[in-house]
């Protein structure tokens, strides 16, 4: 990459991937960069520099959202179009060190830290906001999510007290939330 970072988000293929945001110890980065396969390139920067922030979609139709700006707990989200960020509805619930899948008009935001508490609220994206929907099973931050708005994933994470293996199902057509296995 250009810019060494950490915390930040991300979202694409193999191919075609988009890198966003993220630490700079000190301070908070807003630049995006851009994977063809072979090599990075500069893309458009977000409006609002943050760290542990989710990411969704594709290097063409991208999805930023929560993260922490110094520190402030961010609800921001924001839609890439190929070559620039602009604002979308913001999150019901502003954290940090969540988690998404989907894409940038069905996407999932899920777990986070609030500073604190824990949180396990998930919210759903439909291209202009997000409605609260459910509640993970753990609570957790700093969690993985893959998968789509209908059929996605968040596993383990980080769970007072400690690390948790947990994986969370969810599914259509209610959106619910469904632990599938613990540890």
């Amino acid at each position: 990459m250009t810019t060494a970072r950490f915390g930040l988000g991300g979202a694409g293929t193999q191919t075609s991937a988009l890198a966003f945001g993220g630490g700079l110890n000190p301070g908070d980065s807003n630049a995006t960069e851009e994977y063809d396969g072979t090599s990075w390139g500069p893309g458009g920067n977000l409006a609002t520099a943050r760290r542990a922030l989710a990411g969704a979609g594709t290097q063409t139709a991208g999805l930023a959202f929560g993260g922490v700006a110094s520190t402030t707990q961010q609800s921001a989200t924001e839609e890439y179009n190929g070559s620039a960020w602009t604002a979308g509805g913001s999150l019901n619930t502003a954290r940090r060190q969540l988690a998404g899948c989907g894409t940038q008009t069905a996407a999932l935001a899920f777990g986070g830290n609030i500073a604190p508490p824990v949180t396990g609220a998930t919210e759903k994206y439909d291209g202009t906001s997000w409605t609260t929907t459910g509640t993970m099973g753990t609570a957790r931050y700093v969690l993985g999510g893959c998968g789509t708005q209908t059929a996605g994933l968040g596993f383990s994470g980080y769970a007072a007290p400690g690390v948790s293996a947990a994986t969370e199902e969810f599914t259509d057509p209610t959106l619910t939330v469904q632990k599938i296995t613990t540890s």
